[in-house]
Order: C-alpha cells, then structure tokens, then sequence
C-alpha cells in the first residue's frame, strides 16, 4: 500500500458546525431572498393559451382586422380625407360586448390630455420663432374629426370617444368565431412634424413651398383584445407606441399627379403611376442584387417640384398579414431600389429622397436596407414581405411595416460628416430592422417598450458589426451602458416598467435590455445557446402578440440554461454590476505547522494533527514562516513531497503539475447584480492566463467567492473583466495590486 500524503491549501484544514448557543430561545424566520430563486413570483402563471415553456399553447388565439380603404391627400391644405370599411373576426372564446377603436391623432387635439400631464418650466431665453410657436400662434385644429361610424348596412352605429380611444357599441354582442363589418368617415389637418411635433406628418421646404409627407396613424385603428389583458385600450399619451392586431389591407391613395409614392404593400397598379421608362428601370432592378438601380430620377424629381399638378392620381397598394400601414408621398421623391436573394425567396429594397438627401443617400441608403434584410433574416427567420423601404424624412425615425422613415442628410453644400453619415445607417438598420420586431413579432408596445426597441437595438447592434467597418455602434458594447447603471437611483427604472413611466427613455427600453441580451450572447450562454434560443423565440412568436414571460421561458428553454437570476435582477431591478477584489494572499509550503494551525479546531476533526504528516500552506505574512520555507516550491527541497512522488509510478509522475505558488483570492461583489467572474491573470513572464467563473459562484454566499490557484509561475496582476464585458461600474476594485485608473483628461 502506498503512504498517502495530505496536501493543504488553506491555513484552516477544517472548521466544525457551531452549535446553537441558546436551545430554548425561538429565533426570527427569514423569508427566501436568494436571487437564484425561480420567477415564479413574478412571472404570470402558465395556461392553455401561453404554455410554461414560452410557446404559444393549445388554446391560443388573435383576433384579426381587415381593412378596406380610400384616402385622398389635399397637398394644398395638408389634409388628409379617409373612409375605410373594417371587417373584424372575434377569434377569442369570449362574446364581445363593444369594440375599442384607436384615435392617434387625438393626442394632438386641443384637449389632448397628453400636455396637461406633463410638468413644465419657464424658459427665459427664446429666439423670436420659438417664442412665437410658443405663446403667439393661435393652436391649430388637430385630431381626428369623425363624420360618421355606420354598420355594413348603413345604419349610423353608437360610438362614444374617449381621448384617444373609440369604443363601438355593438347592438347585440359579437359571438365566438363571427365578424362584423362597419364603416368610417373621417379627415384631419396634418402637423407640420418639425414645428409641432408627431411620429408622422409632413416636412415643408420653405423656398420652394414643397411638402415631403410622411403619414401614419392616419387611420381609425382597432385596438388589441387577447387573452392577457383582454381590450388593450391605454390611452395614447405619446410615449408608448402601438399595440395593433394583424390583418388585411386594401387602400388606394389619391394625391396630386406629380407626387411619387410608396407605402406599405405591394403596389397593384404600377403601370398607371409609373411612366414607361420607370416601369422599365423597375423591372432591372427586380433583377438587380449588386447595387440600387435608379428608378425615378434626380432630374424628373426636380421638373416635378416645380409643378404642382392640379390633376390628381390614385395608388393602390394591398398588404397581406400586416399590422398596419403607412405611406410617404412627395413630387420631391427621387427613387431607387435593388433585388436582394434570401435563401428562395427575393425581395425588394428601396428608398424615396429629395435632392436635398443627396449624394448620401443614393449611396447608402438602399444598400444599408439590403444589408439589414440579410442579418436580421439569418438570426430570425426570412423576411417574409415582398419590400421594405426606407424614406428620408429630416428629424424622423420612425417605422411601420415594409417602410420607415429616417434621419440623417448632407449639409447644403452635399457634404456629409462620418457622424452624420453613421447616424443615418445606424437609423436606418434600426428602423428596417422594427419590420421584425414589433411588426411581426408583435409584442405590446403601448405597455413594453423594451420587447421591440430593446430586442431591436440589440439585433441593429449584431447588423452593425457584421458590417465589417468597425461601425461605431451605439448601444450594445457592456461598457456603453456604464454611465446610465451607475447614475443616481432616483433616476432609474427597471426595465421592466411601463413605457410611460420611463425617464431616461432610451437607456432604459433601447441600450439596457440590448446590453443584456449582448452579455448573455457573448459572456453567459455563448453564441450558439443564445442564437438558437433566440431563432427558436422569433419563430414562435412570428405574426403572433408574445409577452415578457414568453420571451424568458423561451429563452431557457431552448438553451437550457436557467436564467431566472438574470433576467430577475438585469430586468425587474436596478441592481449594479460591480464586482472587485478584496484580498490576495500567497502561501508558502512547510512541513512544519504554524501555532496557529495547531491551535485550530482542525484537531477535532478527521485531520487530527497528531496523525501526520502532513504538508502544510502557511500565509507569506505568518512571523512563524521560516525563511527557508518562504520560496518557490521545489517538490525534492520537501521531504513528504519527495518520498511520496518516490512511490508513484512513471505514468503518475508525467500526469503531475509542477506547480510552486499557491494564492488565496477573495471576490467581492459590493453590486446587487449578478455576473460571472471573469478573471485574467499575469505571470512573471507577462503571459496571460483567463478563467471564467459562471454567476452560480454566488449562489450560496452573495457577497464574497474565494477561489485558490497553483502555478508554475508567480503572479503579477489579475484583473477582473479584463475586456469590460459585464457593464461594472466601478473598476477601481478591480485589479490587484490596485492601480489609479487614468481619469478621462489623462
């Protein structure tokens, strides 16, 4: 039998349960406030309709709105005119009592509730136009001026208009798996967005007398009933934006005859608005996968803004499973578009611009539409539309399905700045990129900002980089977030509120949910867990309404990684990332025990220090440490160690580590939130060497992880997240030996 030797790397060998000091006093229960715990407590209980799994269930159903629609533009007045006829399907188990029908554009009505809920301050410096539009200027009539609501036999229907909410009340109510139809009439003057703001309106160019209009929420639009909340009928106060049910549109659009249009859909009628040589120059780039093909022309553009037909044309556009529509039309609307390959399928990119958008948008814009379609589509699934389309619009990102608007122009003398130029691609990826989330995946926006701007910001992120120009990207990189997770408490909001009770609007619902979905890609699950899981969430969820919960069971349950502890503390708290370390010691072998060893209540136990020999790591800084003791191992200056090698065999010995200094490290975690460890270590030699500790390291003790390390060569630095990628705030804890960070001036 071979002499077992005990090697000890910790200067207590072992410390023995305490006894409860006082048997008969009743001590204080503790509730479970372990942030491994499962969500249960806060996550809505699984059903027939939304399956514990985050799939939709058995049982799960929309509702579905058809649309049928005439609109005309009056250019010289900016109003728009509309009638549109709704068929709604009751798909839902429930009889319906009344329909909710959304009235946008009474946000900017005069008695919008939206300005009176909004704190104000006196400024006390104006230029002369400001102060106008603020105190002088007698208030435009805005909203929506409903002529009539009439059933499909034309009788009026009783309606009663709450802000921005209509609730049709039905005669008798509408049953299980039947439809109704009814019509409505309408017209409103259209905001000039610059001057009195909107996500849509018109943009005017002053010397010219020009409009450049970008329409949406132009329309009486039904509202969401689900088996969540049952009507989403929230007011609209501005900041969230649209939860809508997918449907059928058919909408023909009447403006004057010199604009050029595009809108949501395919367009039906092409050869009637299309002169032959641009019909022609469509058709190439229906073949065209290289580059845009120009279709209408800066010079037709600039004949056609100095016309101002008054003879009028009718585009038709027909969408198919969408859950909305917009339009953009000007006689300024310069024209090109492109073929893009998607495994079987092509589809079209296109954009419209004035002159005034040029050269820049010519050579970026359709192309960066191109770009996006592709990395969206291989993280997701197919870009299922026949188009998507980016329109320049000045001040403007906003998005609907199969078009967009979108900031970004040269100055006036056609040069652009690499700011201007990355804004303006990093709006457009953006904007393109909403075709996927919300408008497929159609999650609830007027409640959840973060489930389409977040996962969107995150998805424009990944775009970003596979530009493969080292696009400056916003939002994304861990560290980007730092400054808003280490500002004042007061000031911050889970992200898991709701969209009107946000302050800082776009650190919360954009950059903090996409930084997270970043650090579980690339730090806690791994790209190929994370791009799985997340394929398998957006084709679950395609032209369906998920939910937050849906998201998060998705997410682990097609990884298989629990994920419970990030998603409670990066997405219900405002828990910091700030991890440190708080003490290093070096050990030293002897085979001589310390005082304080034999002192120790090892004795009691099972290492009884009578039983030796034993080997023995004793702390650098114990007076009792023997100079001779205090170097480098040298297995044969150890007489134990030597006599027990001795007895192994030849295999044995060649499977041995060779190591000679041994370090205690303590981590702290002064933040709430939780993260791996990431650690990089420097040798003597300036080698480095990485470990990774995963998050359950603090599952048994949330303040403190201790981990022990034996190596050849004697450590010079370590460093934790050496490449910034958990968004800890505070840096200074984290090297050892501390160094002074250098301040931003340095």
């Amino acid at each position: 039998m071979k002499k077992i030797t005990l090697l000890l790397l910790f200067p207590v060998l072992l410390i023995a349960q305490e006894k409860a000091t006082t048997a008969n006093t009743a001590q204080s229960g503790r509730y479970d406030t372990n942030k491994f715990s499962q969500m249960y407590d806060l996550l809505a209980t699984p059903n027939m309709f939304r399956t514990a799994s985050g799939a939709p269930g058995p049982a799960y159903y929309q509702q579905q709105a058809d649309y049928k629609m005439d609109i005309e533009l009056d250019d010289k007045n900016a109003k728009l005119h509309g009638s549109e006829t709704v068929t709604y399907y009751n798909n839902s188990p429930d009889s319906l009592e009344y329909l909710w029908v959304q009235l946008d554009q009474n946000q900017m009505a005069k008695d919008s509730q939206t300005p009176l809920a909004e704190s104000e301050k006196m400024e006390q410096t104006f230029p002369p136009s400001n102060f106008a539009d603020k105190f002088l200027k007698k208030e435009l009539e805005r909203g929506f001026v409903i002529e009539h609501v009439k059933d499909a036999k034309g009788a009026p229907l009783s309606y009663t208009i709450n802000h921005t909410m209509m609730r049709i009340n039905l005669a008798s109510p509408l049953k299980p798996g039947t439809s109704i139809s009814f019509a409505i009439k309408w017209w409103y003057n259209i905001n000039n967005y610059q001057t009195e703001g909107g996500r849509s309106g018109y943009e005017l160019f002053e010397k010219e007398g020009n409009r450049l209009y970008v329409i949406a929420q132009f329309y009486p639009r039904m509202a969401v009933y689900n088996d969540v909340e049952g009507w989403q009928n929230m007011q609209f106060w501005g900041g969230g934006e649209f939860a809508l049910p997918f449907g059928n549109f058919d909408v023909n659009i009447t403006v004057p005859a010199d604009h050029v249009m595009e809108a949501t859909g395919e367009l039906t009628n092409r050869s009637e608005v299309f002169t032959a040589a641009q019909l022609k120059r469509y058709e190439l780039a229906q073949k065209t996968f290289d580059k845009p093909v120009i279709i209408v022309t800066q010079q037709e553009a600039e004949i056609a803004e100095k016309g101002f037909s008054d003879k009028k044309k009718t585009w038709k556009f027909s969408a198919k499973n969408v859950r909305d529509f917009g339009i953009a039309t000007s006689r300024k609307f310069i024209y090109d578009a492109m073929a893009v390959q998607l495994n079987d399928k092509v589809v079209m990119a296109a954009s419209v611009y004035p002159k005034e958008a040029n050269p820049l948008w010519e050579e970026t814009s359709t192309r960066t539409v191109a770009h996006t379609l592709k990395s969206y589509s291989a993280h997701t699934f197919d870009y299922p539309y026949p188009k998507a389309v980016s329109v320049s619009a000045a001040d403007q990102g906003m998005e609907y399905p199969m078009i967009c608007w979108n900031f970004g122009r040269p100055d006036e003398n056609g040069n652009t700045s690499e700011q201007i130029k990355n804004a303006m691609i990093g709006v457009v990826i953006h904007e393109v990129g909403h075709n996927f989330f919300p408008m497929i995946v159609n999650s609830d926006e007027r409640q959840w900002t973060w489930m389409d701007e977040g996962l969107n910001s995150f998805m424009e992120y990944m775009a970003e980089v596979e530009l493969g120009t080292n696009f400056p990207s916003r939002r994304g990189p861990a560290r980007k977030i730092v400054p808003y997770m280490s500002g004042d408490q007061k000031f911050l909001e889970p992200i898991m509120s709701n969209s009107e009770g946000i302050i800082q609007f776009g650190n919360n619902a954009y950059a903090k949910p996409a930084t997270g979905l970043n650090i579980l890609r690339e730090t806690i699950m791994g790209r190929e867990l994370f791009d799985h899981a997340f394929k398998v969430y957006a084709n679950r969820w395609k032209f369906k309404h998920p939910t937050p919960e849906d998201f998060f069971r998705t997410m682990e349950d097609a990884s298989g990684v629990d994920l419970d502890w990030f998603f409670r503390g990066w997405f219900y708290s405002t828990d910091v990332v700030d991890i440190g370390i708080s003490n290093v010691k070096q050990y030293y072998v002897t085979e001589t025990p310390t005082q304080e060893l034999k002192n120790s209540r090892v004795k009691k136990g099972r290492f009884d220090l009578e039983k030796g020999p034993f080997v023995y790591l004793v702390e650098e800084d114990n007076k009792e440490l023997r100079a001779r003791d205090k170097k480098a191992l040298k297995i044969e200056d150890v007489t134990l160690l030597a006599e027990y090698v001795a007895t192994v065999s030849d295999t044995e010995k060649d499977a041995f580590k060779t190591p000679k200094y041994f370090y205690q490290v303590t981590y702290n975690k002064p933040g709430g939130m939780l993260m791996p460890i990431l650690v990089a270590i420097t040798y003597e030699d300036d080698t480095v060497e990485n470990f990774k500790y995963p998050a359950q390291i603090w599952r048994k003790n949330n303040q403190n992880a201790v981990k022990v390390y034996a190596t050849e060569k004697a450590i010079k630095k370590i460093q934790l997240d050496p490449e910034l990628e958990t968004a800890d705030i505070d840096l200074t804890n984290n090297t050892w030996p501390k160094e002074s960070l250098k301040s931003k001036f340095d």
